[in-house]
C-alpha cells in the first residue's frame, strides 16, 4: 500500500448500490462525500477519473417506476433521465468546490476502434490539461449486446488501461474480497491482498449485485484481473464511506489490494 502515495493518475468507479438508497433514488450525503474526496485529491495534484454507473437506477428512481425496466427501450429511456440527473449533481457538488467536470458517453466500439480509441484518449490527456475531471459512464441510452460492456467494473479497468493510470479503486458494497459471501456467512474471512487471480480466486466470486444495479463480486475480479494485467494495482473497498480513499493514499491498508503484474 506504500506505493499509492505516489499514484498520481487515479481511476474511481462507482455502483449504482453505492450511489442511491432502496429506493433507487440518489443517496445524496455519500454522493457529497465521494465528491468532497476526489475534488480534494484533484486540488492536491492529482489527476483523477470518476467511472460512475446508476443512469438507469436514477432514472428509474425519477420517474416513479416500480421497477427496473427490462426491455432495452425501457431501460435506455430510464438511462437518459437518470444520466442528465446525475451529470446535474456531479457538476454541482464538484463545482461547489471549484473543480470543473467533463462527460464521456462511452460503448465498446469507441475502444475497439483504433481511430476512436486515439480520440477518446487524447479526449482525456486533454481534459486534464485543463483540470477538468472526467465523469466516465458506458453509453446506455444507445446499449445494444454488441457495443456494450455490460458492467461498468470493467469499463472502469479499460479506462484505467486506456490512459495509463497508476491505480484502480472500486467502490463495492463490501469491504472487499472474503472467501464466503459475508452476507450469508458471519465467519467469513477477509482477503486482503491478491497476487494472482486464479481458479481458486474466481471460484469465490457470488453472482450478480443488487437489483438495481448490474454487477456483483465477479465482474469487479475480472475488472481487477484486466487492470493487474496492464500493470494497474486495484483496490476493491466499501464505497459507504468513501473518506477511506484518504487511507489508500496515505498507504494504509483498506479493503482487498490486488496487486499489479
Amino acid at each position: 500500500m506504500k506505493d499509492m502515495k505516489n499514484a498520481k493518475r487515479i481511476v474511481i468507479k462507482v455502483g449504482t448500490s453505492t450511489l442511491t438508497h432502496e429506493t433507487g433514488k440518489i443517496n445524496i450525503r455519500r454522493m457529497i462525500k465521494l465528491c468532497s474526496v476526489l475534488a480534494d485529491l484533484h486540488n492536491s495534484g492529482r489527476e483523477v477519473v470518476l467511472v460512475t454507473s446508476g443512469a438507469i437506477g436514477v432514472g428509474v428512481g425519477k420517474l416513479g417506476l416500480k421497477e427496473r425496466p427490462v426491455d432495452i427501450p425501457g431501460r435506455q429511456a430510464a438511462a437518459t433521465v437518470g444520466q442528465c440527473e446525475l451529470m446535474f449533481m456531479y457538476d454541482k457538488f464538484f463545482g461547489e468546490h471549484g473543480v470543473k467536470t467533463g462527460q464521456l458517453l462511452i460503448t465498446k466500439s469507441d475502444i475497439e476502434n483504433e481511430k476512436r480509441r486515439t480520440n477518446l484518449e487524447n479526449t482525456f490527456l486533454k481534459l486534464f490539461e485543463y483540470e477538468a475531471v472526467p465523469i466516465v459512464n458506458e453509453n446506455d441510452s444507445v446499449a445494444t449486446e454488441e457495443i456494450v460492456y455490460g458492467d461498468n467494473d470493467s469499463l472502469s479497468a479499460i479506462v484505467a488501461r486506456l490512459i495509463h493510470a497508476d491505480l484502480l479503486i472500486i467502490l463495492s458494497d463490501i469491504d472487499g474480497l472474503f472467501d464466503s459471501n459475508p452476507n450469508e456467512n458471519p465467519d467469513a474471512n477477509f482477503i486482503p491482498v491478491v497476487k494472482e487471480i486464479n481458479e481458486e480466486i474466481l471460484s469465490l466470486c457470488g453472482g450478480a449485485g443488487t437489483d438495481r444495479g448490474t454487477g456483483g463480486m465477479v465482474t469487479k475480479i475480472h475488472a481487477a484481473e484486466i487492470a493487474t494485467g496492464a500493470g494497474i494495482p486495484t483496490i476493491i473497498m466499501n464505497g459507504t464511506a468513501p473518506q477511506d480513499i484518504y487511507k489508500i493514499i496515505d498507504g494504509h491498508s483498506v479493503g482487498t489490494l490486488f496487486t499489479a503484474k
